[in-house]
């Protein structure tokens, strides 16, 4: 019975579940009309399908669980995924959406290769309004779908437009060859740290709340800080590790697991270093802008990576980024670029603002 246009209800009510023994070694050398699709999306076209009707797929197994894809009549998935098969209750599309907002990664179970099952996000709640309400819903997400993705479009471009002006200012920061006599080893112009985990070991203790936020990783990229997925400490921590405090124009770059995602600190006294990630301080403030230093390694990802060592797993010695050379060029050319970024930044942030209200909604 509907109350007020919808009625509560568990995913499992209106869906039912469905499992692909298919390998992507299936799809090598296949030529069909039919497609197959993996947690990366489209792999390949075979001459069968599994699903006569459209359909929800969701990442099951590794990396990306949870991760949800609403996909057409007529194809397949790997083994990797989980197929998600609305009843006549629900339009596939309004499900799709309701999966989505779920964010099912939090059911993930598994120390290696991480899981989800379907027993366990078959108890989730949502409303369910009747069909034809269903029908406006989708229309209307589906138009503000297509505003966020241009919008993203836009942000985008404005990461192209900064990354040329670098170029056009400053030259390939990946070509090594170029202006050999007027190169500087980062290690002579900033401190270069890292925390060993022992260093850790006696104080750290992860909070889902507090005062001090502990930026690890997951919170470094494309030159800033992503605060989405957050731990913290208390004061009482950080006073106990002050090797590992942060300040403004701090560059942070990932050395361990996922190598060379950097960014830049915006704030004193709000963050703390963890391990697996280093920690740039530039001691000739005279020579080298933080705005500037972070844009060099943004860009510099392919030199970066011909430093990585291979033992347990991959990781970069921080004297590897101490002797990290570059033609260093004057204070004023990189104010200059500073400035530059500082007004496509301000682009960057009416757009964002604009994404989440549309986001919201």
């Amino acid at each position: 019975m509907f109350v007020a246009g919808f009625m509560r209800v568990r995913l499992g009510d209106v869906c039912e579940k469905g499992s692909s023994n298919l390998k992507q070694s299936d799809v090598i050398d296949k030529n069909g009309e039919y497609e197959i699709y993996g947690a990366s999306g489209l792999i390949g076209k075979v001459d069968f399908f599994h699903q006569e009707k459209p359909y929800i797929a969701v990442v099951k197994d590794g990396a990306g669980i949870g991760r949800t894809m609403l996909l057409p009549e007529k194809t397949s998935v790997i083994g990797t995924m989980q197929y998600i098969l609305p009843n006549e209750k629900v339009i596939p599309k309004y499900l799709y959406y309701v999966i989505r907002y779920m964010h099912l990664e939090k059911y993930f179970t598994g120390a290696t290769i991480p899981h989800i099952y379907f027993k366990d996000y078959k108890r989730e709640e949502f409303n369910l309004c009747d069909l034809s309400e269903q029908e406006k819903i989708v229309s209307t997400l589906s138009k503000i779908e297509k505003i966020i993705t241009h919008r993203k479009q836009q942000l985008e471009k404005l990461d192209l437009l900064v990354k040329a002006r670098f170029v056009e200012m400053f030259g390939d920061p990946n070509d090594t060859s170029r202006d050999k006599e007027k190169r500087h080893k980062i290690g002579e112009l900033c401190d270069v740290t890292k925390l060993a985990g022992f260093e850790f070991t006696e104080y750290i203790n992860y909070q889902d709340s507090g005062e001090i936020i502990m930026l690890r990783g997951l919170n470094c990229k494309q030159g800033k800080l992503i605060l989405d997925n957050v731990k913290y400490i208390d004061r009482e921590t950080s006073h106990k590790l002050p090797r590992s405090r942060l300040y403004i124009g701090d560059i942070l770059m990932t050395y361990a697991g996922t190598i060379g995602d950097v960014a830049m600190v915006d704030e004193n006294d709000k963050y703390h270093l963890a391990p697996n990630v280093a920690k740039i301080s530039i001691i000739n403030k005279k020579k080298l802008s933080p705005v500037f230093l972070v844009h060099l390694f943004m860009y510099s990802h392919d030199y970066i990576m011909s430093f990585v060592s291979q033992v347990a797993q991959a990781s970069i010695n921080m004297q590897k980024i101490r002797n990290f050379e570059y033609a260093i060029p004057s204070i004023e050319e990189q104010y200059e670029f500073e400035k530059f970024v500082q007004q496509v930044d301000k682009s960057r942030f009416i757009t964002l603002k604009e994404n989440k209200e549309s986001e919201i909604l």
